[in-house]
């Protein structure tokens, strides 16, 4: 029982929880208590280390410009407004307070702040849709399109715009990408004739990628009812992503062992069968692993083109606060950039998942 526990918080990404299992079992003891101690507490500290030196740096970034501001009313209006100036500081009025690195204090309020917004915009659309269910029903039936909800998405709403969009990316990167890396990899003539292509196209910027897209969307694209800012996004993070699954999958499929080659031709395998019988399984591992990076690339590109292509989801969220300049509006900003990370850690250990599923071996853990 121990050993197959061991086994499967290793394969979802847990090992750190391993002595602890052990020391459960009472397997070496001292040993185990001090690889827990290692992997897992010495983490917990970080963190704290992390917390204490984010809450002196904004303690004192507060505190510097909190001065600054007492200076300037000296100097532009006398003693009087700086005494008025300190006062309003020190009471926490929000108009006069210094705007700058949010602390973990704020930060965490702001996170608050932002899950009760959405509470109260989700309420907003279920009454919305209550009201509307009536008409919405005889448009039904009179084939017209449904009454929606035009309000401002909260939030959460834009996290899920973001991940439709990033996956509708990624599967674009992946249905392009996969085909042509494996017709280049199997010619050494083609690898080399296209070898220039790819090399070109795979460090061009974000921006560039938007702006073509957004060229080519607006010519061919002329239905006003269809959502062009989603099809520009989630176009623009495919092609910016793409390139790593091409070349490895490129680079699997000619590093395939000859041998395999070899008696796929004795066998006369058809070209279908050797591709998805031999080439595939042997490639995989270089494929999931293009297919990792191409969805981290994805998500990091994305907050970019939705910034610039001022489509829905949190790089759009971003700019709005930024361009608010609201006293929260900093702290906001820094619990995006938190959400931001965690779904790309989170997304990268779910590739990994499902890559050591693919290449899983079961006589491994028989």
């Amino acid at each position: 029982m121990k050993d197959k526990i061991i086994k499967v918080i290793r394969f979802i990404g847990l090992g750190f929880l391993e002595p602890l299992v052990r020391l459960c079992y009472g397997e070496e003891t001292p040993k185990n208590a001090t690889n827990f101690v290692k992997q897992a507490l010495f983490p917990v500290f970080s963190i704290l280390l992390f917390l204490a030196i984010w809450q002196s740096g904004a303690t004192h970034l507060y505190n510097k410009e909190a001065d600054r501001k007492i200076e300037k009313a000296l100097k532009d209006q006398g003693e009087e407004a700086a005494a008025d100036m300190e006062a309003c500081i020190e009471s926490g009025d929000v108009s006069c307070q210094p705007n700058t690195l949010p602390s973990p204090a704020q930060v965490w309020g702001a996170y608050r702040s932002l899950l009760a917004d959405h509470k109260i915009i989700a309420s907003k659309k279920d009454e919305f849709a209550e009201k509307t269910a009536k008409t919405n029903a005889k448009r039904a039936e009179k084939g017209l399109d449904p009454i929606t909800y035009t309000g401002r998405p909260s939030f959460v709403d834009q996290i899920l715009t973001s991940l439709k969009t990033v996956f509708a990316g990624f599967l674009l990167a992946a249905i392009v990408a996969i085909p042509i890396g494996i017709i280049i990899g199997l010619s050494q003539t083609l690898r080399t004739s296209f070898n220039w292509l790819i090399q070109i196209f795979k460090p061009v910027s974000p921006v560039v990628w938007l702006l073509l897209v957004f060229m080519i969307i607006k010519t061919l694209i002329t239905d006003p009812d269809m959502d062009k800012s989603f099809m520009i996004s989630f176009i623009s993070v495919g092609l910016c992503a793409m390139w790593a699954t091409l070349v490895n999958t490129s680079m699997g499929v000619s590093s395939v062992d000859k041998d395999f080659i070899n008696v796929s031709k004795v066998l006369r395998l058809s070209v279908g069968k050797n591709i998805f019988k031999v080439i595939l399984p042997a490639s995989i591992p270089l494929i999931f692993t293009g297919l990792r990076i191409t969805l981290s690339v994805a998500w990091m590109v994305l907050i970019a083109i939705e910034l610039l292509a001022q489509s829905p989801g949190l790089g759009s969220f971003v700019w709005e606060e930024f361009q608010n300049g609201a006293n929260d509006s900093n702290a906001k900003i820094i619990v995006a950039m938190f959400v931001i990370g965690i779904i790309g850690f989170a997304l990268d250990r779910i590739m990994l998942t499902i890559q050591k599923f693919m290449s899983f071996n079961k006589a491994e853990i028989a």
